[in-house]
């Protein structure tokens, strides 16, 4: 068999199997179009490297709701007994990916594990390949996942999964493109096909081709699907039989499954393999592609498909191997019309997928259910509700979410059970808050409390006073949070809840913090350490988050940097991406007021490279990039901003809100838009006074004073603004060294009528790269009569001649090589977007108008290298 256009791509695999081999883990994702031979490619490169490396392949389930973890169910017999256990165990899927590392690093051999068709992977497996991309790099293994690119838009799952491991060190990407003219004018020599047409016809898929090559007719059928059912009309009776039972099976089905189906002989079998449709795999039977198995499985009539997915349901169930495989069953129960076995089965994988925290995969089971539901007895409907409403709300799927708490609700009350009518406000009260509804919110959770007060005291009701508790704290109302907090926590500890009691903790510590008592410190310190103990790891993540975002809230940086870099890891190591991301957002945040602007800009970017990430972190990532950027004095900044206070505004909450009008009154007062500054420092100054938030009201009493819109500050300003304001610049910037923020401090010396001070504001500013600021001070050295003004850090001090970014010099890079930008895109993990404004971001700092000026410029300057072979167009 000749691998015809591919070698290249084989060696490359083969050099990242022999850094795997030397102790250099390795995880390839290798993505191309449906049909373009990513399987052969794989077999082959396996074929290849048995004789060094062991071979585990799984694969991913096209099912409606694929089954949890299905690939390494398929390789877990082959890790070893200790991984095999933990897989029919139920053990929580941190403990089983932990599991499977540690079956993977005592491996006597180098190990090639395969995961194939990605893109139909459920959540949990998702989860498993990021926990292994990060911890691969030691290993002697070369995972290598394969996945249709063409069905990977910018929110699948999968997407994000590759934007959160795009920087690991050992994630390496491949894309396997379609074959050439030439390519597929030698597959189609000795044909009666026009390989040019062919070509045209079919954009070089190696699927495509083949399929309408192996019809052995004259012409070419008007799609693909046409050329696969021609060739099984060729297939006697039984052997079509044969392969309809398989399509609708499943992608692969054991030969013992199918004698249960279908009456089968060997020479039926033979038929359909020899035919190219089917393949032989180890007592199974496979489509080649699963094009194919689509193909045939819409073209079977739908009672003859009905009834072919009962008998493989019947044949599952009486399985023993196959009798709890609930994904697959309810997929077939289901498609075989038993409504009522539907929910049998639907909700056993929907708690199964829960448990593997492929919570997606749970919905949609969920869902299955619920459009089985009703005849169900209404308090089993209303649980069902309840716990679809608990999933969509862990997935962010906030609508659905709330429509199902609403109806849970309805019934609920119909059947007088006040508990669950309290427990559904409660929930419900949650999610229009996250939803942006507030006024639904605070009223749900006043109903809910008004409910289990008539009850005796319960779990429930506590956990009401402590969502009371924390909505009064995300709202910024620091005494009614520790009011409510308060209560929640005498209910908890009176009846043992130990979960409300971690949560409660957390929120009036978290409001006791805020409201400048370092008292709330010890309160989610222990909020912490009982969530530690209790194995509570989503509570454990909120105490670190509280913990380094209220410390970053009032200037604390140096103990925010701590808190906010352990929460991370401890994400990190437990796969929390929530959390892990606001905390990122956040430590971005401070950097930026820390003077590490580089690295302030790298966390911001790394979080908005996600595609699915939330309201709430994209808030704060936008905040941190926004005055970051407008410190250095980078362009496009409007942009960022509105996107920033369009995010926030629906929000109402001061800690939204507060942050973005403080960014665009900084971005003002650079650009010199003192109106722009009056105009978003009123706004915030009076929404911070009213939850009297000191340093809040410090910040936008200052931008008001310096743009001459107020002459003082309330008692409560922070002092370092206060400072400032009154005059005290030397006070000002010692306060400000103190709390390790170098532009602040600057900005308070630039206030000064002493010349000698302003040089030294000026100094600092050039220091840090902030060409605003130095300009501004700049200008008022002149006004003070200084002539001699240092100037800004030369070559020996900038990244480049040219003020290029890191970023901006990849570019440039690759555009020498000739690539475009949809290339670049691809080698930076990029949007094509972002490539174009790079491009006319370096442009504009060379001063050139067009690519070949860019590059000859570079190279003048000694950017990139001399002499690429590349002619750039213009």
């Amino acid at each position: 068999m000749e691998l015809l256009e591919r070698t290249p791509y084989l060696e490359e695999m083969q050099v990242c199997l022999q850094r795997a081999i030397g102790g250099e883990g390795r995880l390839l994702l290798l993505g191309g179009e449906a049909g373009v031979g990513k399987t052969v490619l794989v077999e082959w490169f396996c074929h290849l490297s048995r004789r060094v490396a062991r071979i585990l392949i799984g694969a991913c389930d096209p099912l409606s709701t694929p089954r949890p973890l299905g690939p390494f169910l398929d390789v877990a017999s082959e890790l070893g007994p200790n991984a095999e256990r933990l897989f029919t165990e139920g053990v929580p899927p941190h403990q089983l990916f932990r599991g499977v590392l540690n079956a993977l690093s005592n491996s006597s051999q180098p190990t090639i594990l395969v995961i194939e068709d990605a893109h139909w992977a459920d959540e949990a497996t998702l989860d498993a390949l990021r926990f292994l991309a990060r911890r691969i790099q030691p290993l002697r293994c070369m995972i290598i996942v394969t996945y249709r690119d063409d069905e990977v838009g910018s929110r699948h799952p999968l997407r994000v999964l590759m934007g959160d491991i795009a920087t690991g060190g050992a994630v390496r990407r491949m894309a396997l493109p379609v074959l050439t003219e030439q390519g597929v004018a030698r597959i189609a020599k000795g044909s009666l096909v026009d390989p040019v047409k062919l070509y045209r016809l079919t954009g070089g898929n190696p699927f495509y081709v083949t399929e309408v090559l192996a019809i052995r007719e004259p012409g070419v059928p008007r799609s693909v699907r046409d050329a696969v059912l021609a060739r099984a009309s060729r297939l006697s009776d039984a052997a079509r039989s044969v392969l309809d039972a398989t399509a609708v099976a499943g992608t692969t089905i054991p030969l013992s499954l199918l004698e249960q189906i279908i009456d089968i002989q060997t020479e039926f079998i033979d038929e359909c393999v020899e035919s190219g449709i089917l393949r032989m795999h180890e007592q199974a039977l496979a489509f080649r592609h699963e094009l194919g198995r689509e193909a045939i499985a819409d073209a079977v009539p739908p009672s003859q498909r009905a009834a072919t997915h009962g008998r493989v349901l019947n044949a599952l169930r009486s399985d023993p191997t196959t009798s709890r495989e609930w994904a697959q069953l309810a997929h077939h129960v289901e498609a075989a019309g038993d409504h009522e076995a539907v929910i049998t089965y639907a909700p056993a994988a929907a708690d199964e997928a829960s448990a593997q925290r492929a919570h997606r995969q749970s919905v949609a089971q969920y869902a299955r259910a619920l459009r089985c539901a009703d005849s169900l007895p209404p308090k089993r409907h209303a649980e069902l509700l309840g716990a679809f409403a608990y999933e969509c709300y862990l997935t962010d799927q906030l609508a659905p979410g709330i429509d199902a708490l609403q109806k849970a609700l309805e019934i609920w009350q119909r059947e007088g059970e006040r508990a669950q009518e309290g427990a559904s406000l409660r929930w419900l009260s949650r999610l229009y808050w996250i939803a942006g509804q507030n006024v639904q919110a605070k009223q749900a959770a006043a109903d809910a409390i008004a409910v289990l007060e008539q009850l005796p005291p319960s779990c429930d009701l506590a956990m009401a006073y402590s969502n009371q508790a924390q909505l009064q704290m995300l709202a910024r109302d620091m005494d009614r949070a520790i009011i409510w907090g308060g209560k929640a926590i005498a209910l908890a500890e009176q009846i043992g809840d130990v979960e409300t009691l971690i949560h409660a903790l957390n929120n009036v510590g978290t409001a006791t913090l805020l409201s400048g008592s370092e008292g709330g410190r010890p309160l989610l310190e222990r909020s912490l350490h009982l969530a530690v103990a209790e194995e509570l790891e989503d509570h454990a993540a909120r105490a670190y988050t509280n913990l380094g975002s209220s410390y970053g809230e009032i200037y604390q940086f140096g103990r925010a940097t701590s808190y906010l870099r352990e929460g991370i890891s401890y994400c990190l190591e437990r796969d929390l991406d929530y959390l892990r991301t606001y905390m990122t957002a956040w430590l971005s945040l401070v950097y930026c007021y820390q003077g590490r602007w580089d690295d302030s800009l790298e966390l911001a970017t790394s979080v908005l490279k996600q595609s699915n990430v939330s309201t709430v972190n994209r808030i704060m990532a936008l905040t941190a990039l926004s005055r970051t950027r407008a410190r250095r004095g980078d362009r496009e900044m409007h942009q960022i901003l509105e996107e920033a206070l369009a995010l926030a505004l629906p929000t109402g909450d001061l800690q939204r809100i507060g942050p973005v009008r403080a960014a665009r009154a900084e971005a003002a007062w650079l650009a010199g838009d003192l109106q722009g500054v009056i105009a978003e420092g009123r706004i915030g100054f009076e929404l911070a006074q009213e939850y009297r938030h000191s340093w809040l009201v410090g910040e936008f009493g200052m931008w008001r004073w310096l743009a001459g819109d107020l002459d003082t500050v309330p008692e409560n300003a922070a002092d370092p603004f206060a400072r400032q304001v009154h005059g005290d610049w030397q006070g000002a910037a010692e306060a400000w060294t103190r709390l390790g923020c170098p532009y602040e401090a600057a900005q308070a010396r630039a206030s000064s009528a002493n010349p000698a001070v302003v040089r030294q504001a000026l100094s600092d500013f050039l220091q840090l790269n902030a060409r605003p600021a130095a300009a501004m001070t700049t200008r008022r050295l002149r006004e003070l009569g200084v002539l001699e003004i240092p100037r800004g850090p030369r070559s020996a001090t900038r990244a480049n001649p040219a003020g290029l970014t890191s970023r901006e010099v990849d570019v440039l890079t690759y555009m020498a090589e000739g690539q475009t930008n949809v290339d670049i895109a691809a080698h930076l993990y990029l949007s094509i977007k972002t490539v174009e404004h790079h491009a006319s971001s370096i442009y504009q700092k060379l001063g050139v108008a067009s690519r070949r000026e860019a590059i000859r410029t570079a190279r003048d300057l000694s950017l990139i290298p001399q002499d690429t072979g590349f002619s750039a167009p213009n």
